[in-house]
């Protein structure tokens, strides 16, 4: 699958998966601390290798021109 997040977008993925991961810590409960880590370890998933297969499906692309 071809990278299709750009670099704005990966920094707001990083900067959400940290808040998750904030959240979680500070204590929001069983179920919504699990479901806010499964989050967070998808957006850093997706930041990291830069694509995103629902922007794939959708034919989404925020990484621009080169």
């Amino acid at each position: 699958m071809k990278k299709n997040i750009g670099k704005t977008d990966m920094i707001v993925r990083l900067v959400l998966a940290a808040l998750l991961v904030i959240l979680y810590f500070i204590g929001v409960g069983k179920l919504l601390g699990l479901i806010f880590i499964i989050l967070a370890i998808i957006l850093v998933l997706t930041a990291l290798t830069r694509t995103c297969p629902l922007y794939y499906l959708f034919r989404t692309d925020t990484l621009g021109k080169k």
